[in-house]
């Protein structure tokens, strides 16, 4: 993590999946229209998964749900239903945090930008969002 990184804190709505990701106060956030992310309304950063750290008793609470290619990994909370963050297809060596899923107070901005998930082939290679998941990426 860099200087500007700070730890945020966050979760499900029942907060038995609770969570500390290092990001900066100002995200690049991608709000995706593919079929999964469309229909729940998912808007998310993204991040190395070196810089998020599940609490230890969260784990039990959750489900993992996949489709497709099976790459992305939907994790949700078994009670509430939230998916407060999952492995992305875009960046499987990293963790999509879903930016209504953090404590309030520590994301200061927001810069949203649009992933075509419909036609994902061609915006992963025009996109530069593989870069996101890498650590102390500057150039975004």
């Amino acid at each position: 993590m860099n200087s500007d990184t700070i730890i945020h804190n966050g979760g499900c709505h029942c907060r038995r999946v609770r969570w500390q990701v290092g990001a900066p106060t100002s995200v690049v956030a991608w709000k995706c229209n593919c079929s999964d992310c469309s229909m729940r309304g998912n808007t998310h950063f993204v991040v190395p998964r070196a810089n998020f750290k599940l609490m230890t008793s969260s784990e039990q609470f959750l489900t993992t749900y996949t489709f497709g290619t099976h790459t992305a990994k939907h994790t949700f909370c078994k009670f509430c239903g939230i998916t407060s963050f999952y492995v992305p297809r875009s960046n499987p060596d990293g963790v999509a945090v879903t930016v209504n899923c953090v404590d309030h107070g520590t994301l200061t901005h927001m810069e949203i930008r649009h992933a075509d998930g419909r036609n994902w082939e061609k915006f992963f290679d025009q996109s530069g969002i593989a870069s996101f998941s890498k650590p102390d990426e500057e150039a975004r």
